[in-house]
């Protein structure tokens, strides 16, 4: 850890650091999932999709950012690296052959969904380790998540 003034004691920045890299690889790997959909989509829905799927894209870059400097400011390192990601990543693994828009809605929907379960137990886990802050950080990135999760899952509402 690095030395800061930061009153929060040296274990508990210590932990939540430990708990924001966790969340950082899972967002990193649900921002890239967002890219293969936007770049990979095909049909009749074509530009709508491509479209959210940037739009998803862009909203989890936001989170990332958040989470990484909350992490330096407590006096840790924000690890994003590709090799820190993918070996702490909880997020399912986005398959590489899909191309139906409807299949991407599906695959996005489930990696938004698991980042979103993990964003709201981050929420009591810096709770219960007595830092507010970052348990406010994931009640907000949570919110977003959820947004998007609607916005996303709008696309599989079947007609009746």
């Amino acid at each position: 850890m690095h030395p800061t003034r930061n009153d929060l004691p040296q274990d508990t920045r210590a932990a939540i650091v430990k708990l924001l890299n966790e969340r950082l690889a899972d967002a990193i790997d649900l921002q890239l999932q967002a890219k293969q959909a936007h770049w990979n989509v095909r049909g009749p829905h074509f530009i709508s999709l491509h479209e959210l799927f940037d739009k998803v894209s862009e909203e989890v870059t936001g989170f990332i950012d958040v989470i990484a400097e909350r992490a330096s400011a407590l006096g840790g390192v924000a690890e994003g690296t590709l090799a820190a990601v993918s070996s702490r990543t909880t997020l399912p693994a986005y398959s590489l052959t899909i191309s139906d828009g409807r299949d991407h809605v599906d695959a996005l929907s489930k990696a938004i969904a698991a980042f979103g379960k993990q964003a709201r137990a981050a929420i009591d886990q810096a709770d219960s380790a007595g830092d507010a802050n970052t348990a406010d950080l994931f009640t907000q990135v949570s919110r977003e998540v959820d947004k998007q999760l609607w916005f996303v899952e709008a696309h599989l509402e079947a007609k009746r």
